[in-house]
């Protein structure tokens, strides 16, 4: 996909940013944090500017030089390259990125495990020991148990991650529960999800960050996941009409 990107990336479309850290392997537990931005214009098939990234209301200065996976979200579809900021300045009163590619635009595959950032309210519970039986059985779970409230932070086609006041064992099985809009109508998700990683976080003591990897999804779930994601980043970026 080589000098294509005016074709598949257009000004008002979402960017996310992750930077690329050098040394540090294949370690994904380790990956980046996500950096949300829009699409100011294509300038040739190999640069582009964009919007300077805001969170919590704060500018978010990213270096000159500095390296990065960038990933354009199209209609169902993720496009993925690498880059690196090569200047940026303030024209209008818009903070301005001007991204040089390092790399061909591809079609990045792997959409169900792109992670899209969120606060959704979940409860969860860990797995008796004769529901694991179940799980690999694909059967149904003891129905009534007490579930613990949690919040999940993001949320993708192969798993999720939330925060909590307590802490899952890694690699212990837990039952999520959580709903989502789907095609304007609410609906509930019970899926089995395996603990990745456990992290209490720096800034919160008592607080922990879950990993989890969804467990025997149907096709089904996974898909409507996947659309309820699409759809939501369309929301915080739509593309500009014209």
């Amino acid at each position: 996909m080589a000098g294509l990107l005016s074709k598949y990336v257009s000004p008002g479309g979402e960017v996310e940013m992750r930077a690329i850290e050098r040394g540090m392997g294949q370690d994904t537990d380790r990956q980046a944090r996500a950096h949300r931005s829009q699409v100011l214009s294509v300038l040739s098939e190999d640069r582009l500017e964009i919007a300077m990234p805001f969170e919590d209301n704060k500018l978010i200065l990213l270096p000159v030089d500095g390296e990065y996976d960038m990933y354009f979200y199209g209609d169902n579809v993720v496009y993925q390259c690498n880059a690196r900021v090569v200047d940026r300045y303030r024209h209008n009163g818009q903070y301005v990125l001007v991204m040089d590619l390092t790399s061909n635009l591809r079609n990045y595959q792997r959409r169900e495990y792109y992670r899209f950032s969120c606060a959704l309210e979940m409860d969860s519970r860990q797995l008796e020991k004769e529901e694991e039986i179940s799980v690999a059985e694909q059967e149904e779970l003891l129905p009534t148990l007490p579930l613990k409230s949690s919040v999940i932070v993001d949320i993708s086609g192969g798993g999720l991650r939330f925060v909590a006041y307590y802490a899952y064992e890694v690699d212990s099985l837990i039952l999520c529960k959580y709903h989502l809009q789907i095609d304007g109508h609410d609906k509930e998700y019970r899926l089995v999800g395996k603990v990745l990683a456990v992290n209490e976080l720096k800034y919160k003591p008592g607080v922990f960050d879950h990993r989890v990897q969804y467990v025997h999804v149907e096709p089904q779930d996974r898909e409507e996941i996947i659309k309820y994601i699409f759809d939501e980043a369309r929301k915080v970026h739509p593309k500009k009409e014209g």
